[in-house]
């Protein structure tokens, strides 16, 4: 396909083929900040891919912006907003994917065919009320909501471009002492106080955004955008035109202070009293057309951060930038969790890097040939134990070269298999449910037994701990698969044991009814005798341990965001909580020497330092799913869905160095869990969908 060419404004004479791995079709408008393009997912699906302008890439402020964008998108619901697909906000270009969605903008149809009636009026506004309290929810407050940012969509309203939003309890604010937004449709609070800008002033746009709707102009109307904003902050608003039954209501939207308009559940309390309101008519005429390009958006206004309550007509003209406005748009199972090792050596969890051997060149390799889906590994007795659909098998790490394979009739993998107690133990296959301890040097069968009754399997040190739904545990000895012991557990509920290299005990986790808190067992996996029991507030997931401490995610019941992380010391009895600036969602974690590494589903990497309770940085990836977070102390690693392998600088939070994507063919499959990367003698060992093991050189991700 040949360059697409552009005349919007700032943009390039030619845009890129591709963004990631989307290869880009057509153009379907342009802003001053980048342009979004059409373009098709490998399964066909359509998306809205937006392409920043070269000119801006360069500029770290206006990065800072884009991967807040991405990241608010990200937190919202797709109900109510375009779904963020992948993006790549370190890209050269920085871009981001979302559903594309057919429908015109509010604008462009209000342009096309005059102002709504008033039942399109009232579901127009219901579903931006529904909208905003998707968005507010999740601690985001949009700040530019207008009529360009809203598609008409078959099946209501959707709110697009976050590229001004900001979460409501953000330390990150207009730093350069600049004021960003859309005049017609800022909230007062935007010219006068815009540090303290909260979601009151999205309602405040709402009602702008009616009024626009039911008439055709705001509420607030000049050619000028200064003396819109002297309006805005002074002057009553005009509602001729609005609807009758509906003006009461917009006109409490827009009410000079923030407490004084109602939140989204008011609005659609209110509107519930109005019968009209749930009609079953569409947004849109049957006569509509699909917009191929929506119309450039209304001007951004950028001023300094101070506007006088009544400013004189002369200083309302000063000079000030104009800018034009941005377009856009536990797994539970049977190994209970994939940090699972024995008493192999730790190197995936902690060890730092050592001098590469001399010699040593990245390898690729394809142990079953002909044969896709991902590879489970571990290290254990200097061999690489992986497992496919079928086939266990040891690879040399060094080189790659298959050393062993023993089949199996285990049709599904969620853990690696590991070394305890000097075997290579197996999960539960999935036919007979049995346990099976390989020998490591040549991959023959030293025993194996029948436990049809047990649910999980958790190997720790030299035991394999085995777990009923009763609650009843057994200790098997990983060496000769004898029973050392069997007993419940004392006020535990929890089916499955957490475990972490470097770490002879076993944990249990039990998270109350009302989520209020969660009881913690530290098992003796030997004797099976408790070690220490502490309630702890919150709904809390063991993430690893270090320096004697235990860490935990703490979970929110209800939307499954992690909030926060807690280190918990069992020798002091004291918990340290680190709550995160930003919810992260289904966020997989891992410790490296009290710092806690976060991936959320949607690409946030950050990483928490539970010694100072303060987030040391965060990094919006391009790992829309992602593996637990691995780190050597030098880098942090990540897998991602599509093969790729990412190492981020673990002071800095940076980018250093990714491997390319290897899907294989049955691209349209999805694992339920990523496995880690593995980390050894300074090397990073990884696994891709289409059925290949890796090595690259730790110390070098920049060549990879």
């Amino acid at each position: 396909m040949a360059p697409q060419q552009n005349n919007g404004a700032g943009a390039e004479a030619e845009l890129p083929e591709y963004a990631g791995h989307y290869r880009l079709e057509s153009c379907l408008g342009s802003g001053g900040m980048g342009v979004v393009h059409l373009a098709r997912s490998t399964s066909g699906m359509k998306l809205a891919v937006k392409v920043v302008h070269a000119e801006f890439a360069k500029d770290p402020e206006f990065r800072g912006r884009f991967r807040q964008e991405v990241a608010a998108a990200r937190r919202v619901s797709g109900a109510f907003t375009a779904s963020v697909v992948d993006a790549d906000p370190e890209a050269e270009r920085p871009w981001m994917a979302t559903l594309f969605i057919p429908g015109p903008t509010l604008s462009d149809h209000v342009k096309r065919n005059g102002p709504m009636p008033p039942a399109q009026l009232r579901r127009l506004m219901a579903g931006l009320a529904e909208a905003l309290r998707d968005i507010h929810r999740v601690g985001v407050v949009h700040r530019d909501l207008k009529p360009s940012n809203v598609l008409l969509a078959e099946d209501g309203p959707k709110v697009i471009d976050f590229g001004i939003s900001r979460p409501k309890d953000s330390e990150l604010r207009t730093e350069t002492g600049k004021l960003i937004g859309t005049p017609p449709f800022m909230a007062p609070e935007q010219f006068r106080r815009p540090r303290e800008v909260g979601p009151a002033a999205d309602i405040f746009a709402l009602g702008s955004v009616l009024v626009h709707a039911a008439t055709g102009r705001g509420p607030f109307d000049s050619d000028s955008p200064y003396v819109v904003a002297y309006q805005v902050v002074h002057d009553e608003p005009d509602l001729t035109g609005v609807a009758e039954d509906l003006s009461p209501l917009v006109l409490r939207c827009l009410a000079k202070e923030p407490e004084d308009r109602p939140t989204p559940d008011e609005l659609m309390r209110e509107l519930r009293s109005v019968a009209a309101s749930y009609d079953t008519q569409a947004f849109i005429p049957a006569q509509r057309r699909t917009v191929e390009a929506p119309p450039a958006p209304e001007p951004l206004i950028e001023e300094p951060e101070s506007v006088p309550q009544r400013p004189s007509k002369g200083r309302l003209r000063k000079k000030v930038l104009l800018a034009a406005g941005a377009l856009v748009l536990m797994a539970g199972g049977l190994f209970a969790t994939d940090q699972l090792l024995g008493d192999a050596p730790a190197p995936s969890h902690g060890t730092a890097p050592t001098a590469s051997p001399a010699g040593f060149r990245p390898w690729t390799a394809k142990p079953v040939s002909g044969s896709e889906g991902p590879v489970r590994c571990s290290y254990g007795a200097g061999k690489l134990l992986c497992a496919q659909p079928g086939l266990v098998f040891a690879l040399d790490p060094s080189d790659g070269a298959l050393l062993w394979r023993h089949r199996t009739d285990t049709t599904r993998w969620i853990a690696p298999p590991v070394l305890s107690g000097g075997l290579v133990q197996l999960p539960l296959a999935d036919r007979g449910r049995r346990l099976e301890a390989l020998d490591p040097a040549s991959g023959k069968a030293r025993w194996e037994r029948k436990v049809p009754a047990y649910d999980s399997v958790q190997p720790v040190g030299s035991m394999l701990l085995l777990v009923r739904a009763d609650g009843k545990v057994t200790g098997v000895d990983s060496a000769s698969g004898t029973t050392r012991w069997s007993r419940a557990i004392p006020g535990q509920t929890a089916l499955a044991f957490s475990s972490f290299a470097g770490d002879p005990t076993a944990y249990l986790a039990s998270v109350s009814g009302d989520g209020s808190s969660t009881r913690v067992s530290a098992v003796d996996p030997v004797r099976g005798e408790v070690r220490w029991d502490a309630r702890l507030k919150g709904a809390l997931q063991p993430c690893g341990s270090s320096g004697g401490s235990v860490f935990f995610t703490a979970v929110d019941r209800v939307y499954g965001d992690t909030q926060a992380v807690v280190r918990y010391d069992p020798r002091s009895g004291s918990t340290r909580r680190a709550a995160l600036p930003l919810p992260l969602t289904s966020a997989r974690a891992g410790v490296r020497e009290g710092v806690v590494q976060l991936l959320a589903t949607g690409g946030s990497l950050a990483a928490v330092d539970t010694g100072t309770g303060k987030e040391l940085w965060t990094i919006e990836t391009s790992v829309s799913r992602g593996s637990a977070p691995v780190s050597d102390g030098r880098h942090v690693y990540v897998s991602a869905a599509d093969g790729r392998l990412l190492a981020v600088d673990a002071r800095k939070g940076i980018l250093e160095g990714q491997t390319p994507a290897r899907l294989g063919r049955n691209q349209d499959q999805v694992m339920d869990t990523i496995p880690a990367p593995v980390l050894a003698d300074g090397h990073v060992y990884a696994t891709a969908p289409d059925g290949t093991v890796f090595a690259v050189d730790a110390r070098s991700p920049a060549a990879w």
